[in-house]
C-alpha cells in the first residue's frame, strides 16, 4: 500500500513518512503541488495526504482535478481552520480532513479508518454491484460468489441486488415485497421469508463462505 504525501513542510512531511513506514505503508513526497495530478495519475499511488496551502498549486485544485478521475482515497491537512475551508474541502471530494497541529498517530489512524471503510463498501456501476466476495452483474442477471456463479430466481436476485447496493440497512419485510413484486400483487411477508431462506442458502452453499444475509427479529433483513 502506497501513500503519496503531499506537504511542502519537510518536517511534517518526514514525521508522516516515518510514521507511516513504521506500520508497513510505502511512502512518495512531493514538497509542492505542481506535479501532484501528474504522479497520482501515473504512479503506482494507493492513498493520499494532501496538504491544503501549497506552492504552484494548491490543494483544493488538486483535489477536484484528483476527482475527475480518480476515486482514489484522500486525506487533506489544513492549517485553516474556519469551517468553510473545512466544508470546501470535504464537497471538492475529500475523505476527511485534520487540522494542524496534529499528531501523526491520529493521521496514521484517520488513513487506516478511512482505508478499512472504502474497503467494506460495495462497488457499483451500471452494470455490477461488487461486496466481499458477492458479484451480480445486473445486465445479465448473473450471481457470483467467490468467482462461482449461482443462480438465482428473479425475485432472489432483486433482492440481493437490493440489499447489496446498502450494506448494513435493515429493509423491512414491507419494503423488501414491493422492490420484489412490482406488479403490486398480494403476498405474505412470510413469502419473503422463505425467499430469504432460499437465497441464504445459495449463498453459502460452498461451507467455506460466511454468511453475510442477517435476520433481525420483528424488523426484517440486511446483509452486511
Amino acid at each position: 500500500m502506497k501513500v503519496l504525501i503531499v506537504e511542502d513542510e519537510q518536517k511534517i512531511a518526514q514525521v508522516l513518512v516515518d510514521f507511516l513506514e513504521l506500520e508497513g505503508f510505502e511512502t512518495q513526497v512531493l514538497n509542492d503541488g505542481l506535479h501532484a495530478v501528474e504522479t497520482i495519475k501515473n504512479g503506482n499511488i494507493d492513498f493520499v495526504i494532501l496538504d491544503l496551502m501549497l506552492p504552484h498549486k494548491d490543494g483544493l485544485t488538486i483535489c477536484k482535478e484528483v476527482r475527475q478521475f480518480s476515486s482514489i482515497p484522500l486525506l487533506m491537512l489544513t492549517a485553516r481552520v474556519d469551517e468553510i475551508d473545512r466544508l470546501i474541502g470535504l464537497e471538492v471530494g475529500a475523505d476527511d480532513y485534520v487540522c494542524k497541529p496534529f499528531s501523526a498517530r491520529e493521521v496514521v489512524a484517520r488513513v487506516k479508518t478511512i482505508l478499512r471503510r472504502i474497503d467494506v463498501e460495495p462497488k457499483i456501476s451500471e452494470d455490477e454491484i461488487a461486496y466481499k466476495h458477492i458479484l451480480i452483474n445486473i445486465q445479465r442477471f448473473k450471481c457470483f460468489v467467490s468467482s462461482v456463479e449461482v443462480e438465482l430466481t428473479p425475485v432472489e436476485f432483486r433482492l440481493l441486488q437490493t440489499m447489496l447496493k446498502r450494506p448494513g440497512v435493515v429493509h423491512s419485510r414491507d419494503s423488501l415485497m414491493q422492490v420484489c413484486y412490482v406488479d403490486d400483487r398480494v403476498v405474505s411477508s412470510r413469502t419473503i421469508d422463505s425467499h430469504i431462506k432460499n437465497l441464504r442458502a445459495k449463498l453459502t452453499m460452498h461451507q467455506t463462505q460466511i454468511d453475510l444475509l442477517h435476520s433481525i427479529y420483528g424488523v426484517g433483513y440486511k446483509i452486511e
